[in-house]
């Protein structure tokens, strides 16, 4: 099965909030036919309704399941209530979606594997519920779930061997290299669980990482994040989702741009030409 190319719209996220349906047609002329929602719950039906008018899916999104706390742009922390796992599949359900994914747990808890068992115990159940309304649940990292370690093995691979099956990984190849780890050896020790990656590049420049959002993203294939070999290296995957944190260029000539690295690699056939 082809492997779908899809978009982050966080990454349009000003856009977006000023004008949904215009910033989603942009994106429908910039060749991409797939989106990864994020904060849908309280939008479901506006959303859908806008994604489906310009002919967009939204195949995954990302909802809190487990993360009581989510870091804003400007690098505060926001602390929020989780809704119930039951509102959440609801909002999923009205996008057509079929993989929710939990986006961002707080760094403190990647310090203990006790901690890490209870992130997963928190999925699991999530993951129940949603099975029996045929939705995947999931999971996305930063680098802090790889900068962790216990006994040579990266926290995500220690919170991998503790989720029930049928929770899935989304595995951002960004914050993979940002924690100096080997994705293509990553993907390989991870093997089918994931299903999802974040087609992310940047430069990787000491003083460009160090600001909040990160300065060093650049269009896909134009940074050193081994892009190719992790794509290669995911043997289960469907979707690779474009996306920047923060891009100080024409943003949607740079999604595009993303797109078109993924298409002319094979990565999907879901875009325009």
């Amino acid at each position: 099965m082809p492997v779908q190319t899809s978009i982050q719209l966080f990454t349009v996220r000003e856009a977006l909030e000023a004008d949904l349906e215009g910033t989603l047609a942009e994106l429908a002329a910039r060749g991409f036919t797939a989106a990864e929602p994020y904060d849908f719950v309280r939008r479901a039906e506006p959303l859908a309704a806008a994604l489906r008018a310009n002919g967009i899916a939204a195949p995954t999104g990302h909802a809190f399941l487990a993360s009581t706390s989510f870091v804003n742009p400007d690098g505060t922390t926001t602390t929020r209530p989780v809704p119930p796992a039951e509102e959440v599949f609801d909002a999923a359900e009205a996008l057509g979606m079929t993989t929710v994914i939990e986006p961002y747990t707080d760094p403190a808890l990647w310090q203990s594997r006790e901690h890490i068992a209870d992130i997963a115990r928190q999925l699991n159940a999530a993951a129940e519920i949603g099975a029996a309304r045929g939705i995947r649940v999931g999971y996305h990292n930063h680098a802090h779930e790889l900068e962790a370690t216990f006994d040579g093995r990266t926290g995500l691979e220690v919170f991998a061997d503790q989720l029930d099956e049928r929770v899935v990984l989304e595995v951002d190849l960004y914050w993979v290299a940002r924690a100096g780890v080997d994705s293509p050896a990553l993907l390989r020790a991870l093997g089918d669980r994931v299903i999802a990656v974040h087609v992310k590049d940047g430069t990787l420049d000491p003083e460009a990482v160090a600001a909040y959002p990160p300065a060093d993203q650049v269009p896909a294939g134009r940074g050193v994040v081994p892009l190719e070999e992790a794509l290669a290296a995911a043997s289960a995957l469907e979707v690779a989702v474009v996306e920047f944190d923060h891009f100080p260029g024409d943003l949607f000539d740079a999604v595009e741009q993303s797109r078109r690295f993924l298409d002319e690699r094979g990565q999907g056939d879901q875009g325009a030409a």
